[in-house]
């Protein structure tokens, strides 16, 4: 019976106390949920939220019609007749449309291509898409306190940027910046400059402008591998409104999820694939070379197995790790045929919905389509895109974005993966997520 009494005593203390330690153990949660919370909502950063976007639509008075092109450069002097062939031949194999405009400069005869007249473009470019972004949204150019600027073959001084807060008459503390020599993939780069900054600047808006100017990347001589820009680049720009400011969170267009970068500078051939020189008589042009494909799938090979390890869910993920062991398996070059069986392609539409790539020609486009297993729906925007308006560099992803969203294929929470490689090479990749219908 005292054996019982005792049992019974210490069974009801050991449940009174593991009572009360069960009681501070939910206490302990409670508080840690809500220091988390707490955390999270006043000092934790806020992510970077896209408010709008204004592309060009350059006046019809600078249209440039394949027949007109051709007439232009058969009255340039410095062309010689298989110069004038080989440019003919690269714009009918392209793709582009009869909509495309060039810039004032490049309309007269010979072209114009002085400081002066790049100024005039540029300022002509910038102020048409940032008077449109500002109108649009009631913001006034002294709310701005992050202004990237991307231009790949112009880079002037005072630069770009340091010409928008001039015209504009921007605030003292604006932090400005300039991008050159970078390409198509030049506006995603943007985007990750402008992503760290918001990271020291709270509640701040940020402007990035894309662009690219004509008459400075013209090449005026007779090296076929430096004509084929003189064909599909054309007019384009876009001024793209973002911010981490909580009181802009509930009218943002699309918010930041992904971004990620690689190159493949220290490989010389890659390096060189293109690359700004003079030809024989000292005239200077962008130069692309024969085998610049080969590279560009290499890139985007090494590119697309990091970003899809970021993004891919794990049983895509598993997948590639068959792949690659089948690959091991069958490494001996007279196994060439069967490995090619098992060529791995991920499979992003189960995470991305909408795709927006270099729009630099049909071939292109379809060559890329191809490597990313991208159906015809998908290229739309891209060819279509590129038909109207030709090859714009970093800003032609932005005219893609603004085609879905016209074509109301966007729905709330789709993924979009804006896709880039430039110069060097280097590989770009942005993922936003759509946040309203």
């Amino acid at each position: 019976m005292v054996k019982a009494c005792l049992a019974s005593s210490y069974y009801s203390h050991f449940i009174s106390a593991t009572g009360v330690l069960g009681f501070v153990f939910v206490i302990l949660i409670l508080v840690l949920s809500l220091a988390r919370l707490f955390y999270c909502y006043f000092f934790k950063q806020e992510g970077v939220y896209l408010l709008d976007f204004s592309c060009l639509t350059a006046p019809p008075y600078l249209r440039c019609p394949s027949a007109h092109f051709a007439e232009q450069i058969s009255l340039i002097n410095h062309f010689d007749g298989k110069s004038i062939d080989f440019m003919i031949k690269v714009l009918k194999t392209s793709g582009i449309g009869e909509e495309t405009c060039l810039p004032p400069s490049l309309h007269c005869l010979p072209p114009n291509v002085h400081l002066q007249e790049s100024l005039k473009e540029a300022r002509m470019l910038l102020f048409r898409v940032l008077d449109d972004l500002f109108a649009k949204n009631q913001v006034n150019p002294t709310d701005i306190d992050i202004l990237v600027v991307n231009c790949s073959g112009f880079c002037p001084f005072p630069s770009l940027s340091s010409i928008v807060v001039n015209h504009y008459n921007m605030r003292e503390d604006i932090k400005t910046f300039n991008i050159s020599g970078m390409g198509c993939s030049a506006s995603i780069i943007g985007v990750d400059i402008v992503k760290d900054l918001l990271k020291l600047r709270p509640n701040s808006h940020a402007i990035l402008l894309s662009t690219e100017i004509l008459s400075t990347v013209w090449y005026g001589g007779r090296d076929p591998p430096k004509l084929v820009l003189n064909c599909s680049f054309r007019m384009g720009s876009a001024a793209i409104l973002l911010t981490n400011r909580k009181d802009c969170r509930q009218r943002a267009r699309y918010k930041l999820v992904h971004l990620l970068r690689t190159q493949s500078a220290s490989n010389d051939g890659a390096y060189n694939s293109v690359i700004r020189k003079e030809d024989s008589q000292g005239i200077t042009g962008c130069h692309i070379e024969r085998n610049i494909l080969c590279h560009v799938r290499e890139i985007i090979r090494d590119h697309i197995i990091v970003f899809g390890s970021m993004i891919l869910p794990l049983k895509e993920k598993l997948r590639y790790v068959f792949y690659h062991f089948i690959n091991t398996m069958y490494s001996d070059s007279s196994l060439k045929m069967k490995k090619d069986k098992y060529t791995y392609i991920p499979r992003f539409g189960s995470v991305i919905q909408h795709y927006c790539i270099p729009a630099s020609g049909l071939p292109i486009i379809r060559e890329i389509g191809k490597g990313m297993a991208l159906t015809e729906w998908d290229m739309e925007p891209a060819i279509a895109i590129y038909r109207r308006f030709g090859n714009q560099g970093s800003a032609s992803m932005w005219y893609q974005m603004e085609y879905m969203a016209v074509k109301r294929r966007l729905a709330k929470g789709d993924k979009i993966w804006l896709f880039g490689f430039g110069t060097g090479l280097k590989c770009c990749s942005a993922v936003w997520e759509c946040l309203v219908n």
